[in-house]
């Protein structure tokens, strides 16, 4: 319970949140450098959450969200999703209509 209130109040603190393994400037998985990297293309100021660094919130978000892989995007709140979905969201324009949409 105690994770749950952590992601919670990480989310509700951050517009946006990107819980991914390891940090934008040092990203441990192509994965969630490609999501960082959009965002930073984007010229998003997004919260970064380190998974790597606690096994129980690794585990923790993938509970939360209901959803396996890391990184996940938060936006306001809401889950938008993996990288897959990110990245087709950025190559639609998507992405950053949403970002427009929420500011």
């Amino acid at each position: 319970m105690e994770i749950k209130k952590k992601i919670e109040n990480v989310i509700n603190e951050n517009d946006v949140c990107l819980f991914m393994k390891g940090t934008p400037d040092a990203p441990q998985c192509g994965f969630s450098m490609a999501v960082s990297n959009i965002l930073k293309h984007l010229n998003i100021n997004f919260k970064s959450v380190n998974v790597l660094e606690d096994e129980n919130l690794r585990q923790g978000i993938k509970e939360f969200s209901d959803w396996p892989t890391i990184p996940q995007l938060y936006v306001k709140k809401e889950f938008i999703g993996g990288c897959d979905i990110v990245k087709e969201m950025f190559e639609k324009g998507e992405l950053k209509k949403l970002f427009e949409d929420k500011k």
